[in-house]
């Protein structure tokens, strides 16, 4: 999850990128950047790293974009941002079984942190991604809540809507796996809340169906319901949440 989903100014390209980005249109969004700047070249690798955790596709080109990222970097900032899209990247690798890349995510999140201060604009995606890999790669929910509540604590301080839906999210998670069902409600609301105010469609049917693990019938079928509409719209993506919201086939084992 990357930028806060709003549109500085009106800017008409980044209104643009926004939509398509969205619309699980990473590949679009990114074609209208030119990466002649560090700051264009980084916003478009992190599109195309952000494909790859929606879709499991894209690697190679979410590879080349982030090179080109890296090799623009001047600054610590730049450099940073690059460090942490790397991380991200190698995390998601892993994450799907592309390719065990956990300790080049913990490495390059780590380089990001030595770049990034703290109180930084940029700390609090970082500190949202370390928490995701303290909970997903090193399952240690207690590290992942201590950085989700820093990056919470960051995206509010900064205005990052669409961060801080991720935040909600995962912090409502780790409190449903505590049993803690109605704190969980809470954050999975106001995460789908935020996802619909800001129009972001490809986040808003994981927002629905965790929200429906906290609800009692009818009402969980009709979340789960609405997220396979909105699945069916934007072609299966997230991929993974449509492998989970897809019966199996008559006939199909099961375990």
């Amino acid at each position: 999850m990357s930028g806060n989903g709003t549109t500085a100014g009106d800017d008409p390209l980044q209104t643009a990128v926004w939509r398509l980005r969205s619309r699980a249109c990473w590949a679009d969004a990114a074609a209208l950047l030119t990466p002649d700047t560090a700051a264009a070249a980084l916003q478009r690798a992190s599109l195309l790293v952000e494909r790859c955790l929606y879709t499991e596709a894209g690697w190679a080109e979410a590879e080349d974009a982030l090179r080109t990222a890296e090799a623009l970097a001047d600054t610590d900032d730049e450099r940073g941002a690059a460090a942490c899209e790397r991380g991200y990247l190698a995390y998601a690798a892993t994450l799907f079984a592309v390719r065990d890349r956990a300790d080049e995510a913990r490495a390059a999140l780590g380089r990001a942190a030595a770049l990034i201060p703290p109180g930084a604009p940029a700390r609090a995606l970082l500190d949202f991604r370390r928490g995701l890999l303290a909970e997903n790669l090193s399952h240690s929910p207690q590290s992942a809540r201590a950085a989700y509540r820093r990056a919470h604590a960051g995206a509010t301080a900064h205005a990052d809507p669409l961060l801080l839906s991720g935040t909600w999210r995962h912090l409502a998670g780790l409190a449903l796996r505590e049993g803690e069902v109605a704190e969980a409600r809470h954050g999975f609301a106001e995460s789908l809340r935020i996802r619909e105010e800001l129009g972001y469609l490809v986040g808003t049917a994981p927002a629905l169906v965790s929200l429906a693990d906290t609800e009692t019938e009818p009402e969980a079928s009709r979340l789960r319901e609405e997220a396979r509409r909105l699945l069916r719209l934007l072609g299966g993506v997230p991929t993974w949440l449509s492998r989970r919201l897809t019966p199996p086939a008559p006939g199909a084992a099961t375990a």
